[in-house]
């Protein structure tokens, strides 16, 4: 599992990036470092683990767009049952991406909201977006 997380994320950083993939040397953000790529340490699966899945990008994007109300998501998604939601709202506030503040009112209103973690995470979210929808369109870059 190891090799094959070393071998995805050096392609697809020699894809994006400016890279040297000999001896897993990898330059990153100008800088030349060892590259060493675990579970543990590997960028992408860190970053699909804190925004990926099947709910988390759409409940970002949501968010984003002025959809911050449980039910307004809810109703949105409703595929989603409420303790999925609800489960994917806590682990996004966990990991600092969104923001949660509860109302003192009657009954108590919670609202959504982008931290700046969340926020920069739209840029990779509207290129998976881009990426899905050439794929599903068949098109791909370069006529490929």
């Amino acid at each position: 599992m190891v090799y094959f997380c070393q071998v995805v994320t050096i392609i697809l950083l020699s894809i994006f990036m400016e890279t040297n993939i000999d001896n897993q040397e990898v330059i990153f953000e100008g800088r030349l470092e060892n590259f060493v790529c675990t579970l543990a340490t590997c960028p992408i699966t860190l970053t699909t683990e804190i925004i990926g899945g099947r709910w988390k990008p759409m409940i970002i994007f949501m968010i984003a767009n002025q959809i911050q109300r449980f039910g307004q998501m809810q109703r949105t998604l409703p595929a989603i049952s409420k303790k999925m939601l609800t489960q994917e709202l806590r682990d996004l506030e966990r990991n600092g991406i969104i923001h949660r503040e509860i109302f003192p009112e009657i009954p108590p209103r919670v609202e959504y909201s982008l931290t700046e973690w969340g926020k920069a995470a739209l840029p990779i979210l509207q290129t998976m977006a881009e990426w899905g929808g050439k794929y599903r369109s068949g098109g791909l870059p370069n006529g490929h």
